[in-house]
């Protein structure tokens, strides 16, 4: 049988999207207050860790609301010709979703701020005492942001959106929904004891989650097997190089530097992505928030810390027998 596609296991609907529930609350009642006032939506803003569901997110606000969405990713806004041909294409009512938007070139965001405050594009047009502005209205649309890295959108830009919504890591019992509901679309048996498994590993995240799934998947189909069972899951993380805790090749050799080679800390980013042979970026978003949230390392003023979590992980020793 063919693989389908990711975007084939993102949720549609309100009852599919799984977890999140103090965030869908709150936009349950933006939505439907919105919709009883006969309103687009305010301006939402999405940030978080990637593969939390942001982008899903969004989509699902659109099917729910019957409107259309425009999809763009911040890096393909260059320049300020980029968003106006953007905005003015968009219908009364429908959404645009802009991901990654902290990394929006500064003038197109400044571009932004009329356009979300009151529904007006403002051109300039030529160059020198021959300039003059032209105003152009727009529909009234509703703006979603996702961000990774909230702390780099401008004041004026983040004070814009009418609610910002921070997407956490996800709880275990929710992880298991989403892996049963995608091994029905991938038309898989997945054993119950094996779904824990790889929501055990999954980092807490639906977009690791899937993915596992779908590795394991590759090692039941190689064996014959028509139901993913603990044992070929056990076999599958093994061969990967994936432990209990999700940890990979690669987290663990944060750790494991850390420990050994800066002595459990403290140590910065750039000195520890250099000694691992990573970028900065990658430890920062995709190494260091899955470790501090499982308990590993602690983030100071001065950098990195290995914790005693982390020592007993790795089966090391603790410098000072009083921190057991």
């Amino acid at each position: 049988m063919a693989s389908l596609p990711d975007t084939n296991l993102r949720p549609k609907t309100w009852s599919e999207y799984v977890g999140q529930e103090q965030l869908k609350g709150n936009l349950d009642v933006i939505i439907k207050a919105a919709r009883k006032r006969g309103e687009p939506l305010e301006h939402l803003l999405f940030y978080g860790n990637s593969g939390l569901g942001k982008t899903t997110m969004a989509h699902v606000i659109a099917n729910e609301t019957g409107a259309k969405v425009t999809t763009c990713a911040g890096p393909q806004l260059e320049r300020v010709g980029d968003i106006a041909s953007l905005l003015t294409n968009l219908e009364e009512g429908s959404i645009l979703f802009l991901d990654e938007c902290h990394r929006i070139h500064k003038s197109v965001t400044e571009m932004l701020y009329s356009a979300m405050e009151d529904y007006t594009l403002h051109l300039v047009i030529g160059k020198g005492p021959m300039a003059r502005t032209m105003d152009i209205q727009l529909p009234r649309f509703t703006l979603i942001g996702a961000t990774t890295k909230l702390q780099l959108l401008s004041s004026p830009f983040r004070n814009r959106f009418g609610a910002t919504f921070q997407f956490n890591f996800y709880e275990l019992q929710h992880i298991e929904q989403i892996l049963e509901r995608s091994s029905g679309i991938l038309a898989v048996q997945l054993d119950p004891v094996a779904r824990r498994q790889i929501a055990e590993r999954s980092r807490l995240t639906p977009r690791v989650a899937n993915r596992l799934l779908k590795r394991v998947r590759d090692f039941a189909t190689i064996k014959g097997s028509s139901i993913i069972t603990p044992e070929i899951t056990e076999h599958a993380f093994a061969f990967l190089g994936i432990d209990k805790l999700g940890l990979e090749k690669g987290d663990r050799k944060i750790l494991s530097t850390i420990v050994t080679r800066f002595r459990g800390g403290p140590v910065g980013a750039q000195s520890l992505a250099a000694a691992c042979s990573e970028e900065e970026e990658a430890v920062l978003e995709v190494y260091e928030p899955f470790l501090i949230q499982q308990g590993l390392i602690e983030r100071t003023q001065r950098g990195r810390v290995a914790t005693p979590s982390a020592y007993r992980h790795l089966g090391l020793k603790l410098p000072n027998p009083e921190l057991i």
